[in-house]
């Protein structure tokens, strides 16, 4: 059987299980005795082994299941967790995501079979057990009380399936048809690691023989795996019993099989009188135990407070998975369709006559309507929330601590905020540098934090929110600040700066240094930071996805570095504007007004033109001049009298105020890329295609601020 066509399935859900596991056993270091925590961990574990067993991965499936066997000890409550076991799992976690590494590059997991992980797992599981004699009296105690079932009671347990009305018909008709139905229990062996592949082979070789009228539990639930080790269904025939549980029986890894031919008034009334049966002895022994009430109740409370956090999760089933191929050839025929939309708009605005009619005006208005919506509707698909590339920031920060030997704590909030998925796939690598930036440059150590009169632990923040068609993240530390004076003298001993540089440069220009490649203020290399690389590959990443990054910073008190991201790179709304003739595109969620500006109201600063805008010393950039094209001769007249037209653009909390020739409008353009072959200026972004066939450029405002 070839199974390369399944390999990024599994990969892609490999990397999902890990990533459970690494939350929860983050859960379970704070909160042992967390159930709802271990059985999550226990049931990840378990399909993690399961698929890398089906793939022929043996060596990744042998560290899962000693995984799984330490943790079935941990959920039977004959093990403790404590910081050693919590680090080792870890570790496998580790070596997990190393074959896992080697399966994406290679297909192959390598060589390496981790046997000193395996004996620490081993060594742990043996200590564990050797002081758990209270929980394995317990146990036997439980097993005894398991073996006094009543005999037949759970050979018949498609007794207590309930059977809604559509059930009982179907069941009503095969009878009629002269048909056997039988109420069949099979039994998978504790040792498989495809209970769903199981059951639905059982179901293939039984459905040769008659139609299955009733599952239990429900397909879609078998599909999940969320069924213990055995599955009931009521199967209509014309075959004999014993062929049927033959039929079953043969599917490997199939521990028993128990079959019934039933009549439907017999099985109602021996499924009720069951159901009075269970409740009779359900009712003895809650009388029989009444001190036990209490006791159980405590030890509830924690699995009750855990379950708080798994209620949140959300519902299963209503993802599909979509290779990111597939989503940008939809959009490339939407970018097509907005594109003919545009030349519509600009035929029923330029002709005349037969055009000029109402009909085809709704017509255009109409298909502007449906054109949007299935962009927003695309754009919407397209979108992923930011949680899954956060969501390994906790594991990191928590290895951090330890390696630094600093306390520290990772707060996050805004993990639900979407970005396209090409940011995504990039944004990272940059997250990762500046909280890696913010543990080891931001936060002080243990002791200078005390003496500072600071909080032990220190905080580092990652928040995430929208912001118009901008995405904000903050990453903030409330450590020491940047020392803009260590900044300058570093610059001054590598000789990036002159001294009359460094004299006359402002805290942010100080500050932006830190922004340039090899440069670092790290007293000695570490492993973790100090040859000036993460800083620099943060702003050529956001810069390279169109976004920015800032840095506010307060001697004593934190840092916070802000980055702000376009929501896409694909569909913007812009506005047209004119500039010597030529048409361009100014991206609108970096516009904050236009404004018309006498000529008296300039005036210079440096030899520099700048504008008082409403209290804001606003510095003009006349667009002909940076685009080097020449400027067309205006009638002084009409300039005194309508004086020049400023769009005023932003980039944090910076403006510059760019002098145009003519508004031609606000439009929904595509961005197409100019290729690698041609050299264009830093401030042009992109070019799009307009109504009439004209191709513009795009502009990026941030370059000019």
């Amino acid at each position: 059987m070839d199974l390369s066509q399944y390999l990024e399935i599994f990969i892609d859900e490999s990397k999902e299980h890990l990533q459970t596991l690494n939350d929860q056993v983050l859960i379970l270091e704070s909160e042992p005795e967390n159930v709802d925590t271990v059985n999550e961990i226990f049931r990840a574990a378990h399909s993690l082994k399961g698929m890398a067993g089906t793939m022929g991965y043996k060596r990744m499936q042998r560290l899962t299941h000693d995984m799984e066997n330490v943790f079935s000890e941990i959920r039977n409550g004959k093990m403790n967790v404590n910081a050693d076991l919590v680090d080792i799992v870890f570790k496998c976690l580790d070596a997990l995501e190393g074959y896992l590494t080697n399966i994406i590059e290679t297909s192959d997991e390598g060589t390496e079979d981790n046997d000193e992980l395996i004996a620490q797992l081993n060594a742990v599981l043996q200590n564990g057990l050797a002081g758990s004699g209270e929980a394995q009296a317990a146990a036997t105690k439980e097993e005894t009380k398991e073996e006094k079932k009543p005999e037949g009671g759970d050979r018949r347990k498609y007794l207590s399936i309930p059977l809604a009305d559509f059930e009982k018909n179907a069941i009503s008709e095969a009878k009629a048809q002269g048909m056997h139905v039988y109420a069949t229990t099979v039994y998978i062996q504790e040792t498989c690691l495809l209970k769903a592949a199981r059951a639905f082979l059982v179901f293939k070789a039984v459905e040769d023989f008659g139609q299955i009228l009733v599952y239990r539990p429900s397909s879609q639930d078998i599909e999940d795996e969320k069924f213990e080790f055995e599955f009931s269904f009521f199967l209509a025939s014309e075959e004999s019993e014993d062929k049927i549980v033959a039929v079953a029986k043969a599917v490997s890894e199939i521990e028993k099989v128990d079959a019934e031919e039933i009549h439907l008034d017999e099985y109602v009334k021996e499924a009720e009188a069951q159901e009075e049966q269970q409740a009779k002895e359900a009712t003895a022994e809650q009388k029989e135990a009444p001190a036990e009430a209490p006791k159980a109740a405590e030890k509830k409370a924690p699995a009750a407070n855990a379950k708080k956090q798994t209620n949140a999760k959300p519902v299963t089933g209503r993802t599909v998975r979509v290779d990111i191929e597939k989503l940008d050839a939809l959009m490339n025929q939407v970018s097509e369709l907005i594109i003919a939309k545009n030349s519509l708009v600009s035929i029923s605005s330029n002709e005349s006559g037969e055009y000029q009619n109402q009909s085809f005006h709704e017509q255009i208005e109409y298909l502007e309507r449906i054109t949007t919506n299935l962009h927003e509707s695309v754009m919407k698909v397209r979108m992923v929330p930011i949680e899954s590339v956060v969501n390994r920031f906790p594991r990191m920060i928590r290895d951090l601590s330890k390696k630094l030997n600093k306390e520290m704590e990772l707060i996050m909030t805004g993990e639900d905020t979407e970005l396209d998925r090409t940011v995504i796939d990039e944004i990272g690598d940059p997250l990762m540098h500046m909280l890696r930036n913010a543990a080891d440059h931001g936060l002080e150590s243990t002791i200078d934090r005390l003496k500072l009169g600071k909080p032990q632990v220190g905080t580092i923040r990652l928040d995430a929110y929208q912001d118009g068609n901008n995405v904000t993240i903050e990453v903030s530390d409330d450590g020491a600040g940047i020392d803009v004076e260590k900044i300058k003298r570093k610059a001054l001993e590598k000789g990036q700066i002159t001294e009359e540089q460094a004299e006359y440069m402002t805290e942010k220009d100080a500050i932006d240094l830190l922004f340039m490649p090899a440069f670092s203020t790290a007293e000695k290399i570490s492993d973790v930071s100090g040859r000036g690389v993460g800083l620099d590959v943060v702003k050529n990443k956001i810069e390279g996805l169109g976004g920015d990054v800032e840095v506010v910073s307060k001697l004593g008190e934190g840092t916070t570095f802000i980055v702000r991201l376009p929501l896409t790179l694909a569909i913007i709304q812009a506005l047209m504007v004119e500039v010597s003739g030529e048409k361009y595109a100014l991206p609108l969620n970096s516009i904050v007004t236009v404004e018309e500006i006498l000529p008296e109201d300039i005036r210079y600063v440096h030899t520099k033109e700048v504008i008082n805008l409403r209290g804001s010393v606003i510095p003009l950039v006349r667009l002909n001049e940076v685009l080097d094209i020449d400027p067309i001769e205006k009638d002084e007249d009409a300039i005194e009298d309508e004086g020049e037209i400023v769009v005023i653009v932003k980039k944090g909390d910076k403006q510059a105020g760019l002098v145009i020739d003519k508004l031609l409008g606000q439009q929904e353009i595509v961005i197409k890329s100019l290729g690698k072959y041609i050299h264009v200026p830093k401030m042009i972004s992109g070019a799009t295609i307009l109504g009439n066939g004209e191709v513009a450029l795009i502009i990026d405002s941030n370059t000019l601020v």
